[in-house]
């Protein structure tokens, strides 16, 4: 394997303000985002083509967006670049992880968190068959294969805040999207995962041990991220809170057939259909929808930050050296617009749930079975 050993140093030069956000690798002739009515939201990974994302293609499919002209678009697979192109005007709303957020804080880039997606810690690692150790401490020793250099940044606070010492952990960039492969073919000892995608890699062959997130870390997971000063502009606040809308009653819908959903998505790319079958899409979703209401007793609603959860990562990104300085979560997270987002029309959703025209195929999909198996 070619890639090389990722230390602290050299990641936090990767994620350096100076990058600009043309390096990143095909941006220089994106077109500037315009909020009146129209909102541009980019992805984390060098992909939409999955199924993470199901609350927009139900609300675009349903209308739950209303006249807000909406694109999803696939980031450049660097980690931190997301929030850079928020930043850079070049996007409205990015998702990033909890690690990167900290990061583009860190280096003065002005975000809110304005609607979080994972309730629960969505990132996984995977371990070849048969390769797991006893509980995650086991984890230091070993070296970890990751998508992406930044995604360090997702890591080591998970794994310090579970108890391992971090600095006995290595990691090797597999690369965006082989580094599931690279683990297979027995290149590093565990890789960087995360529900859904751990359905989506089953679906490829690729079936590994893991220890889950969920059970294990009370840190938070991605959510949706804006500049500050949009955030501070009542006509764009009020903008954001209409679109959330349409990600919340999507989630609803998810939750109320998740079946619906799944082939919804699958419909819409029909090449995801040679990777999973309907079961396995449907396992995919369902993983997702679990970390997505996640920690509900606490939250109560789609998109509710818990802060002391997410203080809990600022300070542990702190702790390790990650970041520097304190990040107040009371300045930078913010569930102003969670109320705005959960006012959509529940008795529509659920009649568009409970009415939707299943195929034969995912009529056959058990979804009890599957949701028992979580």
């Amino acid at each position: 394997m070619s890639s090389m050993m990722i230390g602290r140093r050299r990641l936090l030069s990767l994620t350096a303000a100076g990058v600009s956000v043309a390096a990143l690798g095909g941006l220089s002739g994106a077109r500037k985002a315009y909020a009146a009515d129209r909102v541009r939201w980019v992805s984390p990974r060098g992909t939409i083509e999955v199924l993470d994302d199901y609350p927009y293609w139900v609300g675009k499919k349903y209308g739950y967006f209303g006249n807000i002209e909406t694109t999803l678009e696939p980031g450049p697979s660097d980690a931190t670049a997301c929030v850079k192109l928020v930043d850079q005007n070049q996007a409205d709303m990015g998702y990033p992880s909890p690690g990167v957020f900290s990061l583009g804080l860190a280096q003065g880039i002005p975000l809110v968190s304005v609607f979080h997606m994972g309730g629960a810690d969505v990132f996984d690692f995977a371990f070849r068959k048969g390769e797991k150790p006893a509980d995650i401490k086991g984890i230091e020793g070993k070296t970890i294969v990751l998508g992406s250099a930044g995604w360090q940044s997702i890591c080591d606070p998970m794994l310090k805040a579970a108890g391992v010492d971090i600095t006995k952990v290595k990691y090797v960039d597999g690369g965006w999207p082989a580094w599931g492969t690279v683990l297979k073919q027995g290149n590093g000892d565990a890789a960087l995962s995360w529900e859904g995608w751990r359905a989506q890699w089953k679906g490829q062959g690729l079936d590994f041990d893991y220890f889950l997130g969920r059970n294990f870390s009370k840190l938070p997971a991605n959510s949706f991220v804006i500049r500050k000063a949009d955030f501070e502009d009542a006509a764009k606040k009020e903008l954001y809170g209409r679109y959330l809308q349409g990600w919340a009653a999507g989630l609803e819908f998810g939750r109320t057939n998740p079946r619906a959903a799944t082939q919804i998505v699958m419909e819409h790319f029909p090449g995801l259909s040679s990777q999973m079958n309907p079961s396995v899409a449907t396992e995919s979703m369902m993983q997702l929808a679990n970390v997505f209401a996640g920690r509900w007793d606490e939250r109560k609603k789609w998109g509710y930050h818990i802060p002391e959860s997410w203080q809990l990562f600022f300070d542990t990104a702190k702790e390790i050296g990650q970041i520097s300085g304190d990040i107040k979560v009371a300045d930078v997270v913010k569930n102003d617009l969670v109320d705005v987002a959960n006012s959509f029309d529940a008795a529509k959703v659920k009649a568009d749930a409970e009415g939707f025209a299943l195929s034969d195929d995912y009529k056959k999909v058990d979804a009890e079975a599957i949701k028992a198996a979580l």
